[in-house]
């Protein structure tokens, strides 16, 4: 079996889920949200780009052995349909689209910018404007270039100034009409997926890895998102501190502009005496909420939850919904991720993805309004939430998956690439187009 670590932190949750800890009840939010609050979809530029050549994650791709059970190919071909993908966002009603620029096409070899692939973007931002949609940026998601990875990637100590070079140079091209931006796509996990994945697909990730140094010719290969990790101290280390360098680059370009991270988040929730719970939330999340002290605002993404007594993870209930990995889908979820996050940082949250994979559309129907239902009661208590933007807008290139992890609002025919929005689409275009329950 196959992982990336949104299905991942699916699949752990399936063990995680149980019934001791409920979803708030007896109480109705307020229905109405902020003006100007940010209703949007996701997407990222490998997933849904199509031949991203130069990035690590298209080497591994081919390589033998590899952890990809698919090669992402044309993916979505957003590349060329990106004006069908912002036509799709406006005609949802939702005012916000996330999509990541491609550090790869960027600077496809050190020091080299492409000014044709910054135009690409900048043309993106201006198609965003021009449909009235707020756009928000992450500039590196997961994938980084072929040569960063063949340099050690972010075990290399030059790797957070390398970063920070890229940032200040897309910076310069394009954030005066950035929204919303953040710099690195849920980092958090690095080097900790290892301790929840059964060995051997650690051991192939690890040889999948050699493999790309070998074609590389180089004697460390590593990618900006793997299972396996050498050194997560020093990789962790270094992506903080790229972070902190990015964010400063591209606030030097344009201050004004809000900057953040975007953090892998379980609701993880505490039964009996001397729960794992906070040991585990300093784990997963500490140092980099602490980081995040200095952000203009947290990104939250979350899918599930964990429930920790003082042994470990307790099951999830027989009568769960669940989701394609079987893992349990519940609604309060989100809401207890978004509280957690808010109150250790103390900054303002915008939820950068949240959603369901699964192929029965009737669940994320279902969980859309009723995990809304709980953020607006987070709201309501005082937890500032400047937005809600959902995963995925379109099904994509799930990383080692492939193709058989749906999450997306509308459906992909991969051969003529029409997108077709899913009842569930319609559900949040009309809360959205409300701004209310």
């Amino acid at each position: 079996m196959n992982l990336d670590r949104r299905a991942l932190l699916s699949g752990a949750a399936a063990l995680g889920a149980a019934p001791l800890v409920a979803q708030a009840k007896g109480r109705a939010p307020n229905p109405a949200f902020p003006q100007g609050f940010l209703w949007g979809a996701a997407t990222a530029a490998h997933q849904v780009e199509g031949n991203n050549v130069n990035a690590d994650i298209w080497l591994m791709e081919n390589v033998t052995p590899t952890t990809f059970t698919e090669k992402s190919g044309d993916a979505a071909n957003s590349f060329l349909l990106w004006e069908t993908d912002l036509d799709l966002v406006k005609s949802l009603g939702l005012n916000t689209y996330r999509f990541s620029l491609e550090w790869a096409r960027i600077e496809p070899e050190p020091g080299q910018f492409s000014i044709a692939m910054l135009d690409h973007y900048k043309a993106i931002i201006d198609g965003c404007h021009a449909r009235g949609i707020h756009p928000f940026v992450t500039f590196n998601h997961f994938t980084t270039p072929r040569w960063f990875a063949g340099r050690g990637g972010w075990h290399n100590p030059d790797a957070p100034a390398l970063f920070a070079r890229y940032c200040d140079r897309a910076a310069r091209h394009l954030a005066s009409g950035i929204g919303h931006a953040t710099t690195l796509n849920e980092p958090n996990l690095a080097g900790l997926l290892g301790e929840l994945l059964p060995g051997d697909l650690l051991a192939t990730d690890k040889a999948m890895q050699e493999a790309c140094a070998r074609a590389m010719n180089v004697d460390r290969f590593s990618a900006g998102s793997a299972l396996y990790v050498a050194d997560p101290a020093t990789f962790r280390a270094h992506q903080i501190e790229g972070h902190k360098q990015g964010r400063a680059a591209i606030k030097a370009v344009r201050g004004d502009l809000p900057v953040g991270v975007s953090l892998a988040m379980m609701d993880d929730q505490a039964v009996g005496k001397a729960s794992l719970r906070d040991a585990m939330r300093e784990r997963y999340y500490g140092e980099w909420l602490r980081a995040a002290r200095d952000d203009d605002f947290v990104g939250v993404q979350n899918y599930e939850r964990k429930v920790w007594n003082d042994k470990g993870v307790l099951p999830a209930p027989a009568d769960a919904r669940r989701n394609t990995m079987g893992a349990e889908v519940w609604p309060g979820s989100l809401a207890g991720a978004v509280r957690h996050a808010h109150a250790v940082t103390g900054r303002p949250v915008i939820v950068t993805e949240h959603g369901v994979g699964s192929e029965d559309d009737t669940i994320r129907a279902w969980l859309i309004p009723n995990a809304l239902r709980d953020l607006k009661l987070a709201m309501d208590d005082g937890v500032p939430v400047h937005g809600y933007v959902h995963w995925s807008l379109v099904d994509n290139y799930e990383w080692v998956f492939g193709y058989r992890i749906r999450f997306g609002l509308c459906e992909l025919d991969r051969q003529t690439f029409k997108r077709t929005p899913k009842p569930s689409a319609a559900v949040l275009k009309r809360i959205a187009q409300a701004n209310a329950l």
